[in-house]
């Protein structure tokens, strides 16, 4: 089950369009910004009405 979700990239602040997998309940993984091309830890929570929330942080961001 793939969500479209709308980040905003945390370095140079535009908008990206991803898609996450649902099917899984709590997942990390770095994608790099569609724009700038800098990677992106995205930390993805799925709740249990299946509705999927994403955290967006730079690489360094502790």
């Amino acid at each position: 089950m793939l969500t479209s979700v709308l980040i905003h990239c945390p370095y140079c602040g535009e908008p990206v369009d991803i898609l996450v997998d649902g099917s899984v309940e709590d997942q990390q993984y770095i994608e790099d910004c569609q724009v700038c091309c800098r990677p992106i830890v995205l930390t993805v929570a799925v709740d249990e009405n299946g509705d999927v929330r994403v955290d967006a942080a730079g690489e360094n961001d502790g």
